[in-house]
């Protein structure tokens, strides 16, 4: 039995986890789905998917709370260690209850713990391209939105050297887990970056837009004690949303209208983000199509404004002139498949390198989520509009990826994993 653990509290981690799923059923294995919930758990039962819900209940503002505060001042944990006491040991008793021979993580923390304790291998993509062998090759970009701004003393060179080492020196997100993992006698998490690992790490995106051959990657071991041991890392290609759902008769009499529009997604973000972001954008001139996901911004709405909730992004890309965007790699990956040039406005490491794997390829402008309501976003988003290169090296991009089954390619992994990992 494999057991999927999204976590509920992001969109793209849930997609994902039913995604993989449905391949892995395809494919004859047997699954199960369990989670803490959250806001996004809802489209698993609109799937028509049976899961298992797992208590303690996930507070999901606490949880983004932590990891947008990772690098500043007022640095909070994701969890307390309450939570993922009772969470390790719900998660184990559901794994030991199902006869689980193997867990894929859906960037649900405790899982790291609770797949040690039942004994279990743990596979993981939420990692997607942000994984050690990128920072061993100096891949990531200089972030545009640094948790501290690096001395303007700093030489180049060594603020470079530092982006590629601080994921693996950073502990303090950790603490709480690692004292409940002393408390269970389990192995310590070794850094943030193990995070993004586990022992089969499913790297989700095409070899020629991350630029480590297909070989390489999977030849890669960890070194030293920053990462688990286990760690093995195996390409499973693009792997975003594709959500059953339709797109509304208002939205599609939207696209239909005469003019250009720009598709304003960014799902982890609050409210007050949204209302920041959406009059910079319509001031480019376009019309402006807002997913809005569960939170209530209809004052937006306008004659050139139509606020919905949750919209299925795979259909919508395909049909707008631009879109701005977070960094998930979900919602990057979808616009690379659609062809749509996009603005990305990342908040942390990993998101930072999604951006900037589209921004090399010509199809996508980085900047900081700090300037979002500015004139700055304004400019950006008619660039798009009218520099016909945006359009152009994203219609390339589309091409690369069309054809490309990720989540087939994640479960044809696994499978292979854990038939290699018996012998």
């Amino acid at each position: 039995m494999i057991v999927l653990v999204p976590n509920g509290g992001f969109l793209s981690e849930t997609s994902r986890m039913l995604a993989i799923a449905r391949a892995l059923d395809a494919r004859g294995a047997r699954t199960s789905i369990a989670s803490h919930g959250g806001p996004y758990t809802p489209l698993l039962d609109e799937a028509g998917v049976r899961w298992s819900r797992l208590d303690p209940p996930l507070d999901t503002s606490a949880f983004l709370a932590g990891l947008l505060s990772m690098g500043s001042e007022d640095r909070r944990p994701f969890f307390s260690e309450d939570y993922i006491r009772a969470a390790v040991r719900a998660e184990a008793a559901y794994f030991k209850a199902v006869g689980a021979t193997l867990a894929v993580t859906g960037f649900n923390l405790t899982t790291y713990l609770s797949s040690r304790v039942a004994k279990i291998p743990l596979a993981a993509s939420h990692g997607g391209s942000f994984v050690p062998p990128v920072l061993d090759r100096g891949l990531l970009p200089m972030p545009v939105n640094p948790p501290r701004p690096m001395p303007r003393w700093m030489p180049e060179f060594v603020a470079r050297k530092l982006v590629h080492t601080i994921p693996y020196l950073v502990k303090t997100p950790l603490a709480g887990l690692n004292r409940v993992a002393d408390e269970l006698g389990v192995e310590h998490v070794p850094s943030l970056m193990a995070l993004m690992c586990a022992d089969l790490t499913l790297v989700t995106e095409h070899p020629e837009v991350l630029g480590i051959a297909r070989a390489d990657l999977e030849a890669w071991r960890p070194r030293g004690n920053r990462l688990w041991s286990s760690t093995r890392m195996r390409y499973a290609g693009p792997l975003f949303a594709k959500l059953d759902l339709p797109i509304p008769a208002r939205v599609e009499q939207f696209l239909a209208a005469p003019g250009k529009v720009v598709y304003v997604a960014p799902t982890s973000v609050n409210a007050d983000f949204l209302r920041t972001l959406v009059p910079a954008v319509r001031a480019a001139g376009a019309r402006v199509l807002v997913a809005s996901t569960i939170h209530d911004v209809r004052e937006l709405a306008a004659d050139d404004v139509l606020v919905e909730g949750v919209l299925p992004s795979h259909l919508v890309m395909p049909r707008v002139a631009a879109a701005v965007i977070m960094g998930g790699q979900g919602s990057v990956q979808t616009a690379m498949a659609s062809g749509t040039p996009f603005v990305g406005m990342p908040y942390h490491g990993e998101q930072e390198l999604n951006v900037a794997l589209a921004e090399r390829q010509g199809m996508a402008l980085r900047m900081s989520p700090k300037v979002a309501g500015t004139a700055a976003m304004t400019t950006a988003v008619r660039r798009l509009l009218d520099e016909p290169a945006f359009r152009t090296n994203a219609a390339r991009m589309q091409q690369l990826y069309a054809g490309v089954d990720g989540a087939a390619a994640a479960a044809d992994a696994i499978l292979a994993w854990q038939d290699g990992a018996r012998r």
